[in-house]
């Protein structure tokens, strides 16, 4: 049997090994003329937690209803734990795959109670059994004395963990969330991804986040998955794929981006602001896009620079200023509460060596754009 996501099997048994708990390989799907994804390939690892992130209609959803088996793939493969579910000559229902869901309407039954409602997955296993593992679950989400409450009589975030141990309960192999905390308010959103976040490690659970929210996806996962029109444009780890964006695209949408074009030179790389004097591996020449976040300038006031301050946004222990340079383009920085620059500041624009995220190559009439290059 498995035992939230992990396998158990008698001593004397050999233990079946599997390097990935759910693995897609090739797929695609499309409604009507509309690309959903386009040979999607992607691993998840036994006990991790992949976070998926994109704008509204890059497919994340579309991925956790094809594993559910709630669509079908027009084509590809999907496995979970070494089983195939689905390709050109399987499809397995929803519930022979194992695969615990929680929805962001949370779907909880209005005329149930909370330990019925999280046991509603179990009617198959024996009563002793069954009222142990609600009792386990309503435990480990920290609910065992609101068991005889009905949904309308907690809170947002109760019954978020409803149903979250209601997806639990059956053990399954990989647990799906499609924007679990979107119905909630900011306070209480940032309180319960962390204490899902905590019970899905304490469990050891496979599970496949689904967030519009970049900072939620960076927050939740192990790894970040960043989808846009249906591909897989970036995964790796929350800390590289913010410092080392693959992708213009998710350079600018894991944050707020300014990009400076600029050349290679023998030195670095020459833009409006500066040398930045880093070594690229391109040749001399090449015309670039420098990628900047707004932690990555500083401002200098200087009443011979032609760069001006054009707005202050105030953000409580910082400042976001919004700046013009001399050639008309933005640029965005962020600094301490305590510098003050009005409206119509000159300041000199600078950044120090080693902060800029990448340097995308652009294309010219003769080549196409290249990978970036990370500073």
């Amino acid at each position: 049997m498995r035992n939230n996501g992990r396998v158990s099997t008698p001593s004397a048994v050999a233990t079946p090994v599997t390097e990935h708990a759910l693995s897609l390989t090739n797929v695609s799907k499309r409604f009507g003329d509309v690309v959903a994804l386009e040979d999607l390939s992607l691993e998840v690892a036994p006990g991790e937690l992949l976070a998926m992130v994109g704008p509204s209609g890059c497919g994340k959803t579309t991925v956790l209803r094809l594993v559910a088996g709630l669509e079908s793939p027009d084509s590809g493969r999907i496995e979970i734990w070494g089983q195939i579910v689905v390709d050109k000559n399987t499809h397995l229902s929803p519930e022979t795959r194992k695969v615990g869901l929680v929805f962001q309407d949370y779907a909880l039954f209005p005329h149930m109670t909370v330990s019925e409602n999280v046991g509603f997955g179990l009617h198959n296993w024996d009563h002793k059994t069954r009222t142990r593992r609600i009792a386990e679950v309503l435990e480990l989400v920290q609910l065992g004395h609101l068991a005889d409450r009905y949904p309308n009589e907690l809170s947002g975030g109760e019954q978020q963990r409803v149903a979250l141990a209601r997806a639990l309960a059956p053990q399954p192999k990989v647990l799906l969330l499609d924007e679990p905390f979107s119905n909630l308010d900011a306070a209480l959103r940032a309180q319960m991804r962390e204490e899902v976040r905590n019970i899905l490690k304490a469990v050891h659970t496979t599970a496949l986040f689904v967030t519009h929210d970049q900072e939620e996806a960076m927050f939740m996962g192990d790894r970040v998955a960043v989808l846009n029109a249906g591909r897989l444009e970036q995964i790796t780890t929350p800390d590289e794929i913010f410092t080392a964006p693959a992708s213009r695209f998710v350079a600018e949408f894991l944050g707020p981006t300014d990009f400076l074009p600029g050349k290679i030179t023998h030195e670095g790389v020459h833009t409006e602001i500066g040398l930045l004097i880093q070594p690229v591996d391109l040749p001399v020449d090449t015309p670039v896009e420098v990628a900047l976040r707004p932690d990555d300038i500083t401002l200098v006031p200087d009443p011979t620079s032609e760069a001006r301050v054009l707005t202050r946004y105030f953000r409580g222990t910082m400042n976001v200023y919004r700046v013009r340079l001399p050639s008309g383009r933005i640029v965005h920085s962020l600094q301490a509460h305590t510098l003050n620059l009005t409206p119509g500041t000159p300041v000199r624009v600078q950044m120090e060596p080693g902060h800029a995220l990448a340097c995308f190559a652009l294309p010219t009439k003769h080549t196409a754009a290249t990978s970036p290059h990370l500073l």
